[in-house]
């Protein structure tokens, strides 16, 4: 998974009856603000219209051509309005852009009224938002009304529409593995194939007995079992870890790093349980977390929909993610609350390195020694946002919200790996998650995020959100 910043295609609104003068020094402000915040851009030649910009239906065509021509190399399109621009040209040019848009206005200077350098794109930005909703077309405005590119206003608004575009685009064409079957116990985990489909999502299923075999077919000796085993043991405490164990989890890993390139996966969700531990003696939560921490998007309990959530937060954070289960209160606190798993959280969320133990919940089904691979720790204090998905009718549903890893102290004894979340009006949140159908599990990113995937999900994908 790639955290790159954006490419944005840069379009230029003119109107001849304001100065078209101010084209030319915006395409140099703009581009070279942008370039410094560290974002890659797409100008349309100077000379391919008047000023290099767009006014009439004629010159907007010139421009969706030229988008067409790059189609894939740039993420989303900023609008800027130097003057008040044209909307109909607007329209004519990016009506067909197929990815988000920013409309962006310069704001005029109080000592700069005449007819030279008086801009108007104050007035201009409603006229293009105007017709934009006539016609359909989908457009991301931001506060403040007006921002000069050099602005930190601006600077912000970008990094924004940056994060919401990220979103947008991992979410359009994504695959995801199911790496086993859901467990028949966790029907909180269903998910509808054809609605994921529906919305670009390609769900691919590998059977447990096809890993087992690949499994037993890698030899001690290829260099991708080695470099495996060097790369766990460096990530993770081993002590106390049976041999056979710590063997097999290195196969394990081997197999599902090679369904990731085989397939092509943006995410995978992995049956976890109970045959791992009867057949081969092992929990692969240290996979799953190893596999997160360097942004390979992994959940367990074959649970798709959260996968689904984290792959969209990480691209909103450009951080890893991780599944929890909404787990224990916290005393009387109704604002907290534990949030935990056996140990797919990547160490980078950690307040230090894990260290690897047999599954305590599960020894009184399958017996004691027989899940090692849970990567145990805590949480560190962050910001984080969460959320999850449910299929409904053909429909993908979410729920977002945001809160914070707190310092809290939990009891030593406490197994898995957890922190204690701090949500404002955590028990109204969890009425309306548990009302609306939502699974056990949440997916959680580092910071602050959930305005960007809001508006991505709702407005760009289709998606039906809850905010709590």
């Amino acid at each position: 998974m790639e955290n790159a910043k954006c490419t944005f295609a840069l379009f230029f609104g003119n109107r001849g009856f304001f100065p078209a003068s101010l084209m030319s020094s915006a395409r140099k402000e703009l581009s070279g603000a942008l370039k410094k915040l560290g974002y890659g851009t797409l100008m349309l030649d100077a000379r391919a219209t008047r000023h290099g910009a767009v006014e009439t239906p004629a010159e907007g065509a010139i421009y969706a051509e030229f988008l067409r021509k790059n189609a894939g190399r740039f993420d989303g399109v900023i609008l800027c309005l130097p003057n008040f621009g044209d909307e109909t040209g607007a329209v004519s040019a990016l009506k067909d852009a197929g990815v988000p848009i920013l409309v962006q206005a310069y704001p005029d200077e109080l000592d700069k009224f005449d007819m030279a350098t008086r801009r108007d794109a104050f007035c201009g930005k409603f006229s293009v938002m105007d017709v934009f909703c006539q016609y359909g077309v989908k457009f991301t405005a931001l506060k403040p009304h007006t921002a000069h590119p050099g602005s930190a206003q601006f600077a912000a608004n970008v990094d924004y529409f940056d994060r919401m575009c990220r979103v947008v685009k991992r979410l359009k064409n994504m695959t995801i593995g199911a790496i086993g079957a859901r467990t028949t116990a966790f029907k909180t985990v269903r998910i509808d194939e054809l609605a994921l489909q529906r919305h670009g999502v390609t769900m691919e299923t590998v059977d447990l007995s096809e890993v087992f075999a690949r499994m037993n077919a890698l030899k001690a000796t290829e260099k991708k079992v080695v470099s495996k085993a060097k790369r766990l043991k460096g990530y993770t405490a081993w002590k106390g870890v049976p041999k056979k164990a710590f063997d097999s989890l290195v196969r394990l890993g081997v197999v599902l790093d090679d369904l990731a390139e085989e397939m092509d996966l943006d995410a995978m969700a992995v049956r976890c349980w109970i045959e791992m531990q009867k057949q081969l003696g092992i929990s692969p939560c240290v996979l799953l977390s190893e596999l997160n921490d360097r942004y390979q998007v992994a959940a367990c309990e074959v649970d798709v929909g959260s996968a689904v959530t984290m792959h969209a937060l990480g691209a909103a954070s450009m951080d890893v993610a991780t599944c929890l289960d909404w787990n224990i209160n916290y005393g009387d606190e109704e604002d907290k609350c534990i949030l935990f798993h056996c140990g797919p959280v990547p160490q980078s969320m950690m307040t230090a390195k894990g260290k690897v133990v047999d599954h305590a919940i599960l020894e009184n089904a399958v017996g004691k020694g027989c899940g090692f691979g849970c990567n145990v720790g805590r949480i560190a204090p962050m910001d984080m946002t969460f959320g999850n998905l449910v299929t409904e009718d053909g429909k993908m549903k979410f729920y977002l919200g945001q809160g914070r890893f707190t310092d809290d102290p939990i009891a030593a004894n406490f197994f898995g790996c957890a922190g204690v979340a701090q949500i404002d009006n955590l028990q109204d949140a969890l009425v309306t998650i548990g009302a609306a159908g939502h699974r056990h599990h949440t997916a959680v990113t580092p910071g602050h995020v959930a305005a960007p995937v809001l508006e991505a999900f709702e407005k760009y994908l289709g998606y039906e959100v809850t905010s709590v």
